[in-house]
């Protein structure tokens, strides 16, 4: 990263003076999975400091980034949150505007194929999953459009039911790691991807016959869903899953379930890793942020009893976690 000059830290400085008088309140944007965990421990933080409450907001990784990055001053979010790592085009854009940052990974999350608890059971692979989704399959040598209907023609150990399948937007860190994880996964493993030159563009491309519904930033939304038509299924984080276990139940994926202790010990196929970056020139100006990653990284929050644990995160190991808890405390600045 580069060192910023004196008259340049001097000028970010002048500028958020005023800022500083106008809000008074951490700004939060990004991902709708890091989303109920920075919410609990924005109430928390409200409740136990001297401090307004954070706002935070659902926008998506994507989005989040994009607002995060847009600049430096009370108009732009103080953190971001996000459910992958943030990207070196995203690294670039921060960094083209004055933007130093600290990265934090939080923890542990799986990204769930679920269904309404009446609805039915479902083990797949990841190159079964591949195919009910895809926007292109291979046959006959070579690529062509999704022609599968139902889960049955896939396979007919599957369910004799309709492909229907509710996600996340592009704009989503779900569907960033979804298309990474999985479909990326099951591409790989089909027979003949190797001599069709499948590419990572076409691996990616999730089809757009109607068969996958973008459901928009709301997980929320999806389980009610589900909940409306048992056929369905729906993609989200294991944390979201965990709050509504009452409501709806996970795929297996390779014979393995979404559970806690799997996604911990990294045998869950689908498991990915969440995060929240810190907008360092508002440090010191916008009141509360230093204290605020202070109390996400402490282990009554995130660690292995910690309250968040109660919401479906997955901690780091302890060892990770000490490294990262000095790491954010730190304000270590991040490079790529």
């Amino acid at each position: 990263m580069k060192i910023k000059t004196l008259t340049i830290a001097a000028a970010i400085s002048v500028a958020l003076v005023g800022s500083a008088e106008a809000r008074d309140q951490i700004r939060i944007v990004g991902s709708s999975t890091v989303f109920p965990f920075s919410t609990a421990v924005a109430e928390q933080f409200g409740k136990a400091s001297n401090f307004s409450t954070p706002v935070v907001e659902s926008t998506g990784t994507g989005g989040g980034m994009k607002l995060f990055c847009s600049g430096i001053g009370e108009d732009h979010p103080d953190v971001t949150n996000a459910s992958r790592r943030m990207k070196k085009s995203e690294f670039d854009n921060c960094t083209k505007n004055g933007i130093d940052i600290t990265e934090v990974k939080v923890g542990f999350d799986g990204i769930v194929l679920a269904n309404a608890k009446s609805g039915a059971d479902l083990d797949l692979t990841l190159e079964q999953l591949f195919l009910a989704l895809a926007k292109e399959v291979p046959q006959g040598g070579k690529l062509v459009a999704n022609p599968y209907t139902n889960w049955s023609e896939i396979d007919p150990s599957l369910p004799n039911l309709k492909i229907e399948v509710l996600g996340p937007p592009p704009t989503s860190g779900t569907r960033d790691a979804f298309v990474e994880i999985a479909m990326e996964g099951g591409c790989k493993t089909l027979a003949g991807a190797k001599e069709l030159g499948l590419a990572k563009k076409a691996c990616h491309a999730i089809r757009e016959d109607g068969v996958f519904v973008e459901a928009g930033e709301n997980d929320n939304l999806i389980v009610q869903k589900l909940e409306a038509n048992p056929d369905a299924f729906g993609i989200f984080g294991f944390s979201f899953l965990d709050q509504n276990s009452d409501k709806v139940k996970g795929a297996s994926i390779a014979g393995t379930a979404p559970e806690f202790e799997a996604i911990a010990a990294g045998d869950y196929p689908v498991s990915r890793s969440l995060y929240f970056y810190v907008k360092q020139q508002h440090v010191g100006v916008i009141p509360g942020i230093k204290e605020f990653v202070t109390a996400f990284t402490s282990d009554s929050a995130w660690g292995p009893d910690g309250y968040l644990v109660d919401k479906g995160l997955i901690p780091l190991p302890d060892a990770d976690r000490a490294a990262m808890s000095q790491q954010a405390q730190g304000l270590q600045s991040l490079s790529m």
